[in-house]
């Protein structure tokens, strides 16, 4: 079939990122003689320069881990709610919903601790020798992508009458970022560049000077300057000021660590995702409902993709009423064979219109309270000034922006995927002394007790980061992932099933031919991001899918949006055959900005 660009295929290492940049500075570190994951934080650190609407150094980042020859393990980069942030305190100020801009939707900071753990524990190189480029991208500017620009002008009167911080580093003359111009931070660079003076002063070895930048992070200068921002009154979504709760007690008292995988065996191969306080999940979730019942000659059909709406509402259903880090969730039951064959039989000829989480081991779902009004249109709006939640694909197909990804492997077989998110420039206000925001995470948690997501101090609100690592064989053969928000694990279902369900391509697996393949995304569940809302059987579909298809969905019921034809998903992905130990790459064309590179 016709691809926008080759399935790379090589021996040395692959890259796939959002941004060429970033995936060219992680080969330049492959090329150096690094490894995959010193590679990946190269590129990390990248992505929150060349994409500060996306990410930044104040956001969050799960890591799959699959080190050649070792475990799969999971590196939450995710941090936890402040210790003030209770519900008492969020409906205390008259909030229904936890707002989606300013300081006061700010968790514990996690990307950098967990790239630096990253690079710890399974980097070789030194931290100036991986952070360098993006010093360089910072201190002597990068081409703005076209979305840098958008984003800043949507934004611009907040800026210049409120978050002023943020209009001396994204309005530089007083104008947003033109395509191509150069955008420089150097607050952003003396940052990283007095990080790097003050850890290598601590002296020690090379695992020491990291812990050195480590305790900076939290409780040095950057720590310092956190804490005492945070606590400054900003405008967000609410439409009002209000300060934020995170403190420096907050920052000393959390780091990333690692967990076990959730793991699905499907056919001959092993899905690894983040636990049920992510949505990870859901992706194994689908392809449980499906129970192989899929085969390549049904690809692309009408029934196969009213198959994977109906399946995907399911398990986002699920996800509302069971995921979350702040009470058990059942994910055993959620993922076994008899539960499914159950929630299997839901799956009918008619489109759904209804929100209709299971009872696994015959618990009773509880949906939180909001979400009749949610669905029905009745959210609450935006403050006109103050932003919005994350940028993504909306259900009226327009593409706001999205997160990042990044995925590596290297000659020695070593893999990792990752999707650094939050802290992008729309979300608070730019630290001035430090050249970055705080995240916006806290808004996924919900404003009332005893739900898997409520809002609870110390636990981690349910992120829709969602990277993934598949096996075969018991050997890391894919790494991949998208951004998008809550349509994370529907885009990387319907890339996995092209990749497993079509005959390989070109001596290997049809990598970009999965990427490239038309895509869509249904929006039936409340949104992740602020203002909650949701839409009961709408469907967003790229124009390429066809008018058959289209038709044919509709007349089951679906809601159905025709977007452009190069407007859902923004998948990445590396690959090893385990048996010649060929490597592969490919990147999505859609928006003009992510990039494979390889030899």
């Amino acid at each position: 079939m016709f691809t926008t660009r080759p399935t790379l295929r090589g021996t040395f290492g692959m890259v796939s990122s959002t941004h060429w940049l970033a995936s060219q500075s992680a080969m330049a570190v492959l090329e150096d003689g690094g490894n995959a994951y010193d590679a990946a934080v190269a590129a990390g650190f990248v992505l929150q320069v060349v994409e500060p609407h996306l990410n930044g150094p104040g956001g969050d980042v799960p890591i799959i881990v699959a080190p050649a020859g070792g475990e799969v393990r999971v590196l939450c980069g995710q941090g936890p709610a402040p210790a003030g942030a209770s519900v008492a305190h969020y409906t205390g100020l008259g909030l229904e919903l936890v707002p989606g801009t300013g300081p006061l939707a700010a968790v514990v900071p996690g990307a950098f601790d967990a790239w630096l753990t990253l690079l710890r524990d399974h980097g070789t190189r030194e931290l100036e020798q991986v952070i360098g480029y993006a010093i360089g991208y910072a201190e002597r500017g990068h081409p703005a992508v076209e979305q840098i620009g958008g984003t800043v002008a949507k934004v611009r009167e907040l800026f210049e009458r409120e978050w002023t911080s943020s209009a001396e580093v994204y309005l530089p003359g007083g104008r947003a970022p033109a395509p191509g111009a150069l955008l420089r931070n150097p607050t952003l660079a003396a940052t990283w560049q007095r990080l790097l003076a003050e850890s290598a002063a601590a002296g020690g070895d090379r695992e020491a000077r990291i812990e050195a930048a480590r305790r900076i992070w939290r409780e040095g200068f950057i720590g310092t300057a956190i804490a005492r921002h945070a606590a400054r009154p900003a405008m967000d979504s609410s439409g009002e000021r209000h300060a934020g709760v995170l403190t420096g007690d907050d920052l000393t008292g959390w780091s990333a660590g690692y967990e076990a995988p959730v793991r699905y065996q499907w056919g001959d191969w092993t899905l690894c995702k983040a636990g049920p306080w992510s949505q990870g999940p859901v992706l194994p979730q689908q392809l449980a409902l499906l129970d192989g019942g899929l085969d390549a000659s049904a690809y692309g059909t009408p029934d196969y993709v009213h198959t994977l709406i109906e399946g995907s509402k399911l398990a986002m259903a699920d996800r509302e009423a069971w995921y979350g880090d702040s009470a058990p969730v059942p994910l055993d039951a959620l993922l076994s064979p008899g539960y499914n064959a159950e929630r299997r039989q839901l799956v009918g000829d008619r489109a759904s219109l209804e929100l209709r989480p299971g009872a696994p081991d015959g618990r009773a779902p509880r949906l939180p309270r909001l979400t009749d009004r949610l669905l029905s249109g009745a959210a609450t709006p935006a403050a006109p000034t103050a932003g919005a939640g994350e940028p993504t694909v909306g259900a009226d197909g327009e593409t706001r922006g999205d997160t990042c990804h990044v995925d590596v492997v290297d000659r020695w077989g070593n893999m990792v995927s990752a999707t650094p998110s939050g802290g992008w420039l729309q979300s608070s206000p730019v630290i001035p002394e430090l050249g970055f925001p705080l995240g916006t995470r806290l808004q996924m948690t919900w404003l009332e007790e005893g739900l898997p997501s409520s809002l609870v101090p110390g636990r981690r609100p349910r992120t829709t980061l969602s990277p993934t690592v598949a096996l075969r064989g018991g050997e890391p053969t894919l790494a991949f992932g998208t951004p998008g928000g809550d349509q994370q694990d529907q885009w990387q279902t319907h890339f996995f099933l092209a990749v497993a369900l079509r005959a390989p391509v070109r001596g290997g697996l049809d990598l970009q031919g999965a990427i490239d393949a038309p895509n869509w995304h249904q929006d039936g569940f409340p949104s992740s991001f602020f203002p909650r809302d949701g839409t009961p059987g709408a469907v967003t579909v790229e124009a390429r899918i066809g008018e058959p298809v289209i038709e044919e969905l509709r007349r089951r019921g679906h809601r159905v949006t025709v977007a452009g034809p190069w407007t859902e998903g923004r998948l990445c992905v590396v690959g090893r055959d385990p048996e010649s130990g060929v490597l592969s790459a490919a990147a999505n064309p859609r928006g003009m900005q992510g990039y494979a590179v390889g030899r």
